[in-house]
């Protein structure tokens, strides 16, 4: 462990607490833990291996997680522990029974990050629909000759799938429209009034949905339902030369069926934030496809969403240990009660 602790053991002192936080939390969210006398503080590095992480563990009430797998290996490391909370919103590397076993709640910061990934699908389709990677390298190379072979697109007027109307999703959604796009949304899990109260149609035929849209952009959790969503066979029911936007997680999309569909011309091209392997191996072959654009698993990651995520989860933290949780940030309710 990577101690920086202030006070006494919270063991021994049944008064005090101890918070770990991960070396990346922000400087806004650490001040809302400094200003509680009775909270010690200590940090980990995110990503750091399984022993180093367990020690960290061993007299925390509570962890403000980032990167780190949190599964019942960490929990058994944590005999103090009374909650995780996620410094963002997934939480695909959590064992949430194994959390439920010992009636720890985990917490997720609500809409924190949720404008930032909206803008940055937002910026995707619109990187996709102006050709921006050729553009630039056109300039770079000099060769103007080149700029009509394949001229940019509007997107007013364009039709867009929306995968998802949470709270990304539906912020996307609104982005799209105000652009002029004809939005589309498929979440069986929100209620189509709801959908069309936001001036948005309802998809409730996801298959039926994918050839009328000219972009797609995936805003739904992982989960055993969602992984290989977009398989070789959703991927073909698409429009043909339709783009595909995926700002949520890794393994929701087939990669090797998008990279065979990007080869084949039958999607123009695609925008990915997220992979099945994280940090995408250099050999992955989609990396060398000019038709997609990338970004390094930072969609949610902003100044103003890093200071407003690490302020959430201090205040998540917080909530638990002083006995009145903030039930709308839980994802497991059922351990409150």
């Amino acid at each position: 462990m990577s101690a920086a602790s202030t006070g006494s053991d919270p063991v021994a002192h049944g008064n005090r607490r101890r918070v770990v936080v991960s070396d990346t939390m922000h400087a806004a969210g650490l001040a809302v833990l400094r200003a509680r006398p009775d909270i010690d503080i200590a940090t980990y590095r995110a990503g750091e291996p399984g022993p180093a992480f367990h020690a960290a563990l061993s007299e925390a009430h509570g962890i403000a997680l980032s990167v780190n797998p949190f599964g019942p290996a960490e929990v058994a490391a944590a005999p103090h522990l009374r909650v995780v909370a996620r410094i963002g919103v997934g939480y695909d590397a959590v064992d949430i029974p194994a959390l439920d076993r010992r009636r720890i709640p985990l917490m997720t910061t609500g809409t924190a990050n949720s404008t930032s990934v909206a803008e940055a699908a937002l910026t995707m389709m619109l990187m996709l629909a102006k050709r921006h990677v050729r553009m630039d390298a056109i300039v770079r190379s000099g060769d103007w000759s080149k700029r009509f072979a394949l001229p940019p697109m509007e997107v007013d007027g364009k039709r867009v799938l929306v995968i998802g109307h949470g709270r990304i999703g539906s912020r996307t959604a609104r982005l799209c429209a105000a652009l002029g796009m004809v939005v589309t949304v498929h979440d069986p899990y929100v209620a189509d009034a709801a959908i069309t109260a936001a001036g948005h149609a309802v998809a409730p035929d996801l298959d039926a949905a994918l050839p009328l849209a000219d972009f797609v952009t995936i805003h739904c959790p992982r989960s055993a339902e969602t992984v290989g969503l977009f398989d070789a066979a959703r991927i073909a029911r698409m429009k043909e030369g339709a783009f595909l936007v995926n700002t949520a997680r890794g393994g929701i999309v087939d990669e090797a069926a998008l990279h065979a569909a990007l080869q084949s011309g039958r999607l123009a091209g695609a925008g990915l934030d997220v992979f099945d392997r994280e940090p995408a191996p250099r050999d992955n072959p989609l990396l060398s496809h000019p038709g997609l654009v990338f970004a390094p698993h930072m969609a949610g990651v902003t100044e103003e969403a890093l200071a407003a995520m690490s302020v959430a989860t201090a205040r998540n933290i917080l909530s638990v240990l002083d006995g009145a949780p903030l039930r709308e940030n839980v994802i497991n309710p059922d351990v409150l009660d």
